[in-house]
């Protein structure tokens, strides 16, 4: 299968991501002439006395392209002063490692502070940084180099290429960086560099790997079944696909974390020349979970929850939890941990540097926890609820409707009564413009009113009271569109009646039904004319608001007409209806507007 890229020439891609990025950051970035790097605009001035380098150390990393944000993302205030990018996972050249270092760093003669390169552990960035920096240095420019190896995956003792340089890079970058902003020597910024570097271990895991864009497949080492038809996963590879330490069966989300974190801390650190685990049990720790480039934010939080859940069960404490994507290998579905202890060398004054603010782009600081035993999020907000006797106690405005209990009884018995005996008709209708199911479901809301009318638990002795059970009623039987449409309805009408400070009479009832279908409209995104049941609730509010509430024919008269157009109407804006076709539509009547008009005739016959 060929890949499916965002790419036009595999050629031109770095020189277009370059662009794209230059505007993302237009007023953050620069370009270097003639090379792929990209240096902190502070260094866009030919007046060497404003040259950056003239106050603080310069700080310089790079390698292959395909990791973003790093390294580029990671330029800015208290990080990298630049990144020099190689090619699609390709060393970058000594060229223009060199050229980055000249435009970085004043000769000493000059009073240049000095450059540090962080590179990480691969021949090809070790040999490369390492010929700009020599070339350098016979130039009269003050550059030194630290290695960053991390990756516990690699065996100690297999051969002299060492543990490979990943994530726990961007901890050196930032803790150097903030070193170098506060105007740190560069032998001071270097072995700051170096502690970090030899206290953080690191380790990834994938369920797919790395495509690179213009390959010719998909990558599919990781598509294979286990020999029980299991989907495949591996521990342990680099962050350019290389093989890990195994290929398993696909594990649950905990069961990762722990082997995960069982290399990590038995691969453990070099202290004095003796191998000790990395982190032991009531250690502060900082922990970095990186996204490798296809891993969903959801997916994220899973494996951060599993990781940290595990490093406190045995007794840690991580203040810093960092989540995100710091080193990708473009696509690949999987992610990282990278643990640096806050212990022994790792000091207050470290962890500063690493808790310093900054503009890079890429960097996502932490949200730092400290004090206490518990994090402040552990413990809930309790949810508010609200008593069922609020609006029993509530001051309720009084009722200036003749018998309104008498007559809000027989209302309503009779108008459920009629919606309930229409569900052949309603579901007629709704078979043809619908889904079918208008009818039943108007029936169950209808029901469940009579339900309430006689076991007394729907309130008739205020419309207050009235409309909220009815909201409550039509909320706990109705389900659907319909249903939290015409609950919105009578809680606004509800509240609208709750507020008629002088009493509640007919016009207040008038002014309650509008509202309730301004609020279906509202909330719903129908109005007037889009082939709803507002098409028979808005003719029919205005009607009775023209009586001032007490003219109900009028207002049944007008529902109906406004069901009848519906009709005649050859699209619908709302519903199931909106999918179909004119020729399916026309001459058959939007089944809510004819419920709501059977609603307000069985009203006008009750209360004639």
């Amino acid at each position: 299968m060929k890949p499916k890229k965002f790419i036009n020439d595999a050629a031109d891609a770095l020189d277009e991501f370059i662009s794209g990025l230059l505007l993302q950051y237009p007023n953050h970035l620069r370009k270097l002439a003639n090379h792929h790097v990209i240096l902190h605009s502070s260094f866009a001035t030919s007046n060497n006395e404003a040259h950056p380098n003239k106050k603080r150390v310069s700080l310089l990393s790079g390698g292959g392209s395909g990791h973003e944000p790093s390294h580029a993302g990671f330029v800015g205030e208290n990080m990298l002063s630049g990144a020099i990018l190689g090619g699609i996972f390709a060393s970058p050249s000594v060229s223009s490692i060199l050229a980055a270092i000249r435009a970085a760093t004043l000769p000493s003669s000059e009073g240049g502070k000095g450059c540090l390169l962080i590179v990480k552990n691969y021949t090809g960035d070790r040999l490369n940084f390492g010929m700009a920096c020599e070339r350098a240095n016979a130039e009269g420019r003050l550059v030194k180099m630290v290695v960053v190896a991390d990756d516990c995956a690699i065996e100690r003792k297999k051969g002299i290429t060492g543990a490979r340089g990943v994530a726990g890079t961007v901890f050196v970058h930032k803790a150097a960086g903030a070193a170098a902003g506060r105007g740190m020597a560069l032998d001071e910024v270097t072995k700051i560099a170096e502690i970090v570097s030899n206290s953080v271990g690191s380790l990834g895991v994938a369920l797919n790997t790395v495509t690179i864009p213009g390959a010719d497949k998909v990558n599919d080492r990781l598509s294979k079944e286990s020999d029980t038809g299991e989907p495949m996963m591996e521990i342990g590879l680099g962050i350019h696909g290389e093989a890990g330490i195994r290929q398993l069966p696909l594990m649950s989300c905990d069961e990762i974390a722990k082997e995960m974190l069982s290399i990590i801390q038995s691969y453990g650190r070099d202290i004095d020349s003796q191998i000790v685990p990395l982190y032991n049990s009531k250690d502060e720790l900082i922990v970095l979970v990186n996204n490798l480039g296809g891993t969903s934010n959801f997916e994220m939080s899973l494996l951060t929850r599993s990781l940290v859940t595990q490093l406190e069960a045995d007794g840690c404490k991580a203040t810093r939890v960092l989540v995100g994507s710091f080193m990708t290998s473009f696509d690949m579905q999987g992610a990282s941990v990278s643990i640096l202890p806050c212990t022994g060398e790792i000091s207050k004054d470290m962890l500063s540097l690493i808790d310093a603010s900054t503009d890079a782009p890429g960097w996502l600081a932490a949200d730092v926890w400290i004090d206490g035993d518990c994090r402040p999020s552990a413990s809930e907000i309790e949810e508010v609820v609200s008593a069922e006797s609020t609006a029993a106690v509530a001051k309720l405005p009084p009722v200036l409707i003749k018998d309104y209990s008498t007559v809000a009884r027989a209302v309503l018995s009779q108008c459920a009564k009629a919606l309930s005996d229409a569900e052949p008709t309603l579901t007629k209708y709704d078979t043809i413009v619908g889904d079918g199911d208008c009818g039943y479901t108007m029936q169950r809301g209808a029901k469940e009113v009579l339900s309430r009318l006689e076991s007394n638990t729907l309130r008739v002795d205020n419309p207050v009271n009235t409309f909220a059970d009815l909201a409550d009623a039509v909320s706990a039987s109705m389900g659907g569109s319909s249903g939290i449409l015409l609950e919105l309805m009578f809680r606004k009408a509800s509240t609208s009646v709750s507020v008629s400070g002088d009493g509640i009479t007919p016009k207040e009832m008038a002014v309650a039904f509008r509202k309730g279908c301004e609020a279906v409209s509202f909330y719903g995104g129908a109005q007037e004319g889009s082939r709803t049941m507002l098409d028979a609730m808005f003719p029919a509010s205005a009607a009775m608001l023209a009586g001032d509430g007490a003219d109900i024919p009028a207002a049944a008269d007008a529902a109906q007409r406004g069901s009848d157009a519906t009709a005649a109407m050859n699209h619908a804006e709302a519903g199931r209806s909106n999918y179909l076709s004119e020729e399916v539509l026309v001459g058959t009547p939007d089944p809510g507007s004819v419920a709501v008009a059977l609603v307000l005739a069985a009203l006008a016959k009750a209360v004639a």
